[in-house]
């Protein structure tokens, strides 16, 4: 059992920190997830558990002997997110109901992996360099995160390797004497191998980046620059790709 949450802790990448929960053999302590229970894991056979069939979201939790020594419980919830509660034993807890949030960065990540495997739905807006070509295929968003799905492809016998991989904000043209205003984008997360494109292969990167819309005389650049190499190329993307973005559903 202990070996299987190894694994999914792997496969999620998010944990969240422990937090204390006090249980006794007389009550029974409630925690109600934001969405439903995929897999639950005690540290001992100290507590018991109980799935509810008729509220996926909603797990008991009760001591089977009094004063047991301090385990743990983790839960796992289909968006991906791991909870992980430290218990003890009280015998009078001070709460019997627990509503655990929703963890934003969670869902962004949950949101970012599945819209790697999306066909493409968005056309012309590419660049090649010798062989290797760089386009926005994707544009998506979900409250205030907008998601873009890349697609890099490298039709050579050499590897690319990504050194640089940025979004930033620029003007589209300027005076002799007037400087470059640029506004860089920091992702709030990227999903995808976005560090090397094997020889005649492919790769899709999805990167989440905060809501924003392009000012007038400017545009969206996404620069991707080869690592020891001069395959560099730099996509542009205006308001009018941007706001046609689809709107993804909720997580359930």
């Amino acid at each position: 059992m202990k070996r299987l949450l190894i694994i999914l802790l792997s496969l999620y990448g998010v944990a969240q920190a422990q937090q204390p929960l006090g249980v006794s053999t007389d009550k029974t302590t409630a925690l109600i997830f934001p969405f439903p229970i995929s897999h639950v894991d005690r540290g001992t056979k100290d507590i018991i558990v109980q799935p509810v069939k008729e509220n996926e979201k909603l797990l008991l939790v009760k001591a089977a002997v009094k004063q047991f020594g301090e385990t743990n419980l983790s839960v796992v919830t289909n968006d991906g997110h791991v909870y992980s509660f430290v218990v003890n034993y009280v015998a009078r807890p001070d709460s019997l109901v627990y509503e655990l949030p929703v963890f934003t960065n969670a869902n962004i990540e949950t949101y970012a992996r599945s819209i790697a495997d999306n066909k493409g739905i968005v056309r012309g807006i590419s660049d090649k360099s010798w062989s290797v070509e760089a386009s926005v295929t994707g544009i998506y968003i979900k409250d205030k995160v907008i998601y873009f799905q890349l697609l890099l492809c490298n039709h050579s016998a050499i590897n690319y390797d990504v050194d640089v991989l940025r979004f930033f904000i620029r003007d589209l043209k300027k005076g002799k004497r007037t400087a470059i205003q640029e506004n860089t984008l920091a992702p709030l997360f990227i999903a995808g191998n976005h560090q090397q494109v094997k020889a005649y292969n492919f790769s899709v990167i999805v990167v989440a980046l905060d809501k924003f819309t392009i000012p007038d005389a400017k545009f969206l650049g996404v620069q991707i620059m080869e690592k020891n190499g001069g395959r560099h190329l730099q996509l542009k993307v205006g308001n009018a790709k941007l706001v046609k973005a689809v709107v993804l559903p909720d997580l359930y």
